[in-house]
């Protein structure tokens, strides 16, 4: 008796090498993870997913998850690097809770090509689908390792932000690696087979249609109406690559630093921002820093944003913006509404807290705010954000659809020290101007600080830990892109078509079985003579 080994997948000749699959995977994280600061090298965004389509491709579910996984952790341990700062205890739960979603998307991906439901538009979908998951849960969800990130340096793919938001953008980038990825199947067989140019060219044919459509709406890309200039100054403060020391609290070193800044500043300005932790308590009610902010204020007639920590009767903390008029009058507050878990609050901390004692760094939580920040200043409408909520721009939106000309984030990054944390939140900011047609004003306690046009591209940033102040003149700007407009509609979109593919997924399983089903139900032919019943 012979065994007849099953034919190898003609789509997948490296599949038939041990080892080779999960190399593809590794590759893939590394090519991504180099597609973002410190490397920021975009464009291998559009080229690094190939490797792990091909090693998912025609694999089991269970092997594309793992695959998947490995791909994602290579990707998440080194882009996310600096929460190693907080030790193996928070970076490696963390690492394989985000993997653990491109795990997902790769099994969605291998259990849809096995009901024959497989192109490059759903398998962009289907990723769409995992990043929108991943940035609202758990815990209000993780939105800093999307792959259209990489794109904030690359103008073309940047401005289609503003059609669909980050989501679109990601789309595209994966879009494009698939269609890539075929067209590398195509050639590999077709080779083999005799039929190259029929089986590249239809992918090759849509990547070159995806890269004209966007070329075309970068060419096209309209302007939001200006409404006005601000002369705007952001102090930068904290020049100290570590903890303060007990002396250097009591002497309130932070807030006397950025005051010194301050004073320097000469002229008319109508904003002037200090960022997150600039002040070492809630503006309101502090003498000493109520004081200085109104003459600074006075002196220069102009908005003053500060930020610093609020006691609240129940014993928690809120992260408080205050915007002071020139006349030294309070006008505006807001409390940061999307905390850090982890880092503003302990989930789960009575099961937590005892079991984890590096928790014990955050002695006090913070209470989440209610109310969105908008706020008025030199005649303009302007949103806050703080720090984390950035990276949401599904948070950010609904502030530029209520009628923010202006986005001013006030962040705090010391903790990431001189790692690519600040640059990577750099390119966030890019991202969110361009979604919205706003200038962001990044202003960081300890750097980068920056000011993003309404457009994404970068005009200024500041080095790490050097005290400085930058001042420029930005343009405010009324009216709504298609994304602030239209909000979600793309991932709206994907989700819709992962439930219908799922749909018909689920439909063809039942159709298939019940055809194998009746293939094992043996036939039985009746002879003529068995049909006749004899009498005798």
């Amino acid at each position: 008796m012979s065994v007849v080994s099953p034919s190898p997948d003609p789509s997948r000749p490296w599949a038939q090498r041990r080892g080779v699959d999960w190399a593809l995977a590794l590759l893939s994280g590394l090519l991504l993870a180099a597609s973002r600061p410190p490397f920021d090298a975009g464009w291998l965004a559009l080229v690094g997913l190939v490797p792990l389509l091909l090693a998912i491709r025609g694999a089991r579910p269970r092997r594309a998850a793992m695959l998947g996984l490995v791909a994602g952790a290579v990707y998440y341990a080194i882009v996310v690097y600096w929460v190693w700062y907080f030790g193996a205890v928070a970076i490696v739960p963390l690492v394989l809770v985000l993997a653990a979603y491109w795990a997902a998307v790769c099994a969605i991906v291998a259990v849809l090509a096995g009901r024959r439901l497989a192109h490059p538009a759903i398998t962009a979908a289907v990723w769409v689908c995992g990043e929108g998951l991943l940035a609202r849960w758990p815990l209000g969800g993780f939105s800093w390792g999307e792959l259209g990130y990489a794109m904030h340096n690359i103008a073309p793919m940047r401005s289609i932000a503003a059609i669909g938001g980050l989501p679109l953008v990601s789309c595209v980038v994966v879009l494009v690696n698939a269609m890539l990825a075929e067209v590398v199947v195509g050639a590999v067989t077709g080779r083999a087979g005799g039929h190259s140019l029929k089986r590249v060219v239809a992918p090759a044919a849509g990547l070159l249609a995806v890269l004209v459509g966007v070329s075309a709406w970068f060419v096209a890309w309209p302007r939001m109406p200006a409404t006005g200039q601000l002369h705007v100054a952001l102090v930068q403060g904290n020049n100290l690559d570590r903890y303060l020391t007990s002396a250097e609290l009591q002497g309130r070193l932070l807030p006397a630093q950025h005051f010194a800044l301050a004073d320097k500043l000469t002229g008319h300005y109508d904003l002037v921002v200090f960022p997150e932790s600039s002040m070492d308590n809630s503006p309101i009610g502090d003498p000493y820093l109520e004081s200085h902010i109104r003459a600074i204020a006075a002196k220069l007639h102009t908005y003053v944003l500060a930020n610093g920590p609020e006691a609240l009767p129940d014993g928690r903390d809120s992260n408080l913006d205050v915007l002071y008029a020139p006349g030294g009058k309070v006008v505006g507050t807001y409390s940061k509404r999307h905390l850090v878990p982890f880092g503003e609050y302990v989930p789960l901390e009575s099961i937590l807290r005892p079991m984890i004692g590096s928790l014990n760094q955050i002695p006090v939580d913070f209470k989440p705010g209610t109310k969105p920040g908008l706020m008025t200043a030199a005649g303009h409408k302007i949103a806050t954000v703080i720090c984390f909520e950035s990276a949401f721009g599904y948070q950010v939106r609904p502030l530029v659809h209520d009628g923010a000309q202006l986005i001013v984030l006030s962040t705090n990054n010391r903790s990431y020290r001189r790692s690519a944390n600040s640059e990577q939140h750099v390119a966030i900011s890019q991202i969110r101007a361009a979604e919205t047609g706003r200038t962001v004003l990044h202003s960081a306690v300890s750097g980068e600080t920056a000011v993003v046009n309404d457009r994404g591209t970068l005009l200024t940033h500041t080095s790490l830990f050097h005290n400085t102040t930058v001042s420029a003149e930005v343009t405010t700007r009324r009216g709504e892109t298609l994304y602030v407009r239209f909000g979600e509609w793309v991932l709206e979109l994907c989700v819709l078509a992962l439930v219908a593919l799922v749909s018909v997924a689920l439909w063809r399983r039942r159709r298939d079985r019940a055809a194998a089903d009746r293939a094992d139900t043996p036939a039985v032919d009746l002879a003529p003579e068995e049909l006749t019943t004899s009498v005798g």
